[in-house]
């Protein structure tokens, strides 16, 4: 295809341009020429290639550390823990100008190797005492790397690591109390809700999809532990000291509560719902004392339990709906599902018999799928047609 040069030499002789009277015309078309010349962003094929190599770099460094970890003295495993950290980091500040997106793996595989650092340290010098306060130096880190860097990677590792730092604190006091799964739970229902409605409609898609998912896992993970109720293994066990359950409360809702009015004040609602939610959940068991061994037991969650937690997922969907995120709605849909079955595993199956229960469970996959399908297209449908998004087939 010809270039600028060839069509300006046409015009010319044409007697359509002057090369003199018309010069910053000319000037402006090369300038247009060169923008599009140039490279506008990163091809698929070349953040595939940046991902897997981010993953398996940051495993070969793993890997060959661990096999020759005994065999190192310790001021050599001192000298190798500070030069993983380092070297990842001198890398990505050196290739920042000229390939920004190495830069940013390389920057993040160097915070996530500080995490292995820490670890590494800890261990050589028997710094194991507390061992969450090792979570919080590596979030401070990750934190220091999204001050500096302002990259989409640090800031989803400090995202992740600040809240797995609290949670680590809470699993750490709550240990060997009746209800340290509950309090788990709660924590991690609440901060799932946070994260899933307040990023919805930030423009950084990195950060959105990738604490949306761990937000989702969590979610599930989070109503699975409030489900196992309070129960407690010995006689002996006793319920979360008042001190510890100041400290919880704050960490389960003031601190989300504090980041939504900070962050998006319409996502305060969905937080209250989850924080409702989470105080409720799990007294909605099956609690059973037995003053023989003074010990609590929790079967499964009751009717009432499980009533509650489809109607967290029908809000959440609403929510989805309302905030026109296809993500929401689908995660909400996927929750609803698995509620119904556990629940029809759990007070059906075992009371019809075995052929009767999987006759049952057909027709519940079949219809409850064909429902739920039919009732997430119309969803999806409403709110495509107001804001233009394609709609489903």
């Amino acid at each position: 295809m010809p270039d600028l040069e060839t069509y300006l030499a046409r015009w010319q002789s044409a007697g359509i341009l002057d090369r003199e009277s018309d010069a910053g015309l000319i000037a402006r078309m090369r300038t247009l020429e060169a923008a599009e010349k140039k490279p506008t962003g990163l091809r698929w094929q070349g953040l595939i290639a940046l991902i897997l190599g981010a993953i398996l770099l940051a495993c070969g460094v793993v890997l060959f550390v661990s096999a020759h970890w005994d065999q190192i003295s310790p001021l050599a495993r001192f000298a190798l823990v500070l030069a993983m950290v380092s070297v990842f980091h001198l890398c990505g500040a050196i290739s920042r100008s000229d390939f920004h997106s190495l830069s940013t793996t390389l920057h993040a595989v160097g915070t996530i190797s500080t995490g292995a650092a820490i670890a590494l340290v800890g261990q050589i010098f028997n710094m194991q005492e507390h061992w969450p306060a090792a979570i919080l130096l590596w979030a401070i880190a990750a934190f220091a790397g999204w001050a500096l860097l302002h990259d989409q990677a640090q800031q989803t590792l400090t995202l992740l690591l600040f809240p797995a730092w609290l949670i680590s604190e809470l699993a750490y006091a709550a240990e060997g109390y009746v209800g340290a799964e509950v309090y788990l739970g709660r924590i991690l229902i609440v901060w799932a809700t946070l994260y899933l409605t307040i990023f919805l409609s930030s423009r950084r898609k990195a950060v959105r999809g990738i604490l949306f998912t761990a937000a989702a896992i969590a979610a599930f993970v989070g109503t699975d532990l409030m489900f196992w109720s309070w129960r407690s293994w010995t006689g002996h066990t006793t319920f979360l000291p008042l001190s510890a359950r100041i400290w919880d409360w704050g960490v389960i809702a003031a601190v989300p509560i504090f980041f939504t009015l900070f962050r998006r004040r319409e996502s305060l609602v969905p937080v209250l719902a989850a924080i409702l939610f989470a105080i409720i959940l799990p007294w909605c068991n099956r609690l059973l004392w037995t003053p023989f061994d003074r010990r609590f037991y929790s079967d499964s969650p009751n009717l009432a339990g499980f009533a509650l937690t489809a109607a967290f997922a029908i809000f959440m969907s609403w929510w989805g709906v309302r905030n026109t995120s296809r993500a929401l709605v689908n995660l909400s849909m996927t929750g609803f599902a698995v509620v119904v079955m556990f629940f029809y595993f759990s007070d059906i199956f075992d009371k019809v018999g075995r052929s009767i229960g999987l006759i049952g469970l057909g027709i519940l996959f079949l219809a409850g799928g064909w429902l739920l399908e039919k009732t997430r297209r119309r969803l999806i449908d409403r709110f495509a047609e107001s804001t233009g998004l394609p709609e489903t087939a």
